[in-house]
C-alpha cells in the first residue's frame, strides 16, 4: 500500500479550476450523493456542520467510493483536530480563523511530520495508513497534506502578507460571512468596503503563488472569481440546495 496522491492539491497547484459543495447534513448517504454529482471535491463542514471524528469517517469512507476528493474543515485552529482529521485519511484540511502568521504557522506544522512539524506517529493503528498496512506513510505523507487556511477578519487582512507566505501554507481561503461582520457589516459580503478586502485577500494570496478560494452561492460570480485567481472555489451547500429542491417541489405539487 502507498500513500494516495494528493489530486486535487496537485490541480490546485497546477492553477486549474476546482468547484466544490459544503457538506453539512452529518451523513455518509448525503455524502456519497453528493460525491457522484461531479463536483472536484466535497467539503466536509466540522466548524459549521454536526460533524464530529465519528460522523466525519462515514463520510471520507462515501466519497472514496467515487473520484471526488474529500477536504475537512475543522471546527477551530488546534493541532489535535488537525491531528484526528488526518489519521482518519484526509489530506485537504481547512482550518478557519487563521488571523496571523503565528497560527498559520501552528497549524502547518500540525499538519506534518518532523522535522517538519510536529504531527504526532500514532498513524499506525489509523485508517491513513490502511491501520498499518502502509509502513513509509510517515515518511511519504508530508508532500501529500494540503493546507488551507481560512481569512476571515479585518486583522488576517492586516496579515495576509505574512499569512501567504508562511511556509507549509499551500492556500487561502476567504470567509466573506465572517469577514463582513467582523468589519462591521455583518449579512453584507457584498459591501464595497468589504468586497474591496475580498479582492485584495485574493490578489495578495495569488502574487505569494499560493492557492486562493472562496465560497459564494451567486452564480454570476462564478466566473469573475476565477478570473480573479481563484482555484478552490465553493458553489453552495448540500442542506442549502436540498432544502431549495424540496420547497420548490412541494409548491409545485400544492400549486
Amino acid at each position: 500500500m502507498q500513500t494516495p496522491v494528493n489530486t486535487l492539491k496537485k490541480a490546485l497547484q497546477d492553477g486549474q479550476l476546482q468547484h466544490g459543495i459544503w457538506l453539512t447534513s452529518g451523513t455518509g448517504v448525503l455524502a456519497e450523493l453528493a460525491g457522484s454529482a461531479g463536483f472536484d471535491w466535497c467539503l466536509i463542514d466540522g466548524e459549521h456542520g454536526p460533524n464530529t471524528v465519528s460522523e466525519i469517517l462515514p463520510q471520507l469512507q462515501a466519497l472514496a467510493i467515487g473520484d471526488t476528493a474529500a477536504v475537512v474543515r475543522v471546527a477551530s485552529p488546534e493541532a489535535w483536530i488537525i491531528k484526528q482529521v488526518l489519521d482518519l485519511g484526509c489530506q485537504t484540511v481547512l482550518v478557519p480563523m487563521v488571523d496571523d502568521a503565528a497560527t498559520a504557522q501552528a497549524m502547518a506544522r500540525a499538519m506534518r511530520y518532523p522535522p517538519h512539524g510536529n504531527r504526532g506517529m500514532g498513524a499506525a493503528l489509523a485508517r491513513a495508513t490502511g491501520f498499518g498496512a502502509n509502513a513509509d506513510y510517515p515518511r511519504t505523507a508530508n508532500d501529500q497534506v494540503c493546507l488551507l487556511v481560512q481569512a476571515e477578519s479585518a486583522k488576517a487582512v492586516e496579515n495576509i502578507d505574512a499569512i501567504a507566505a508562511t511556509d507549509g501554507v499551500d492556500g487561502v481561503f476567504v470567509g466573506p460571512a465572517d469577514l463582513s461582520a467582523d468589519m462591521g457589516y455583518p449579512g453584507q459580503p457584498d459591501h464595497p468596503e468589504v468586497e474591496k478586502a475580498i479582492d485584495h485577500l485574493i490578489a495578495r494570496t495569488v502574487a505569494a503563488g499560493k492557492i486562493a478560494g472562496i465560497i459564494t452561492f451567486d452564480e454570476s460570480r462564478f466566473d469573475e472569481y476565477a478570473k480573479k485567481g481563484v482555484t478552490f472555489l465553493g458553489v453552495g451547500g448540500d442542506m442549502m440546495v436540498l432544502n431549495k429542491a424540496l420547497r420548490a417541489l412541494a409548491e409545485r405539487v400544492q400549486a
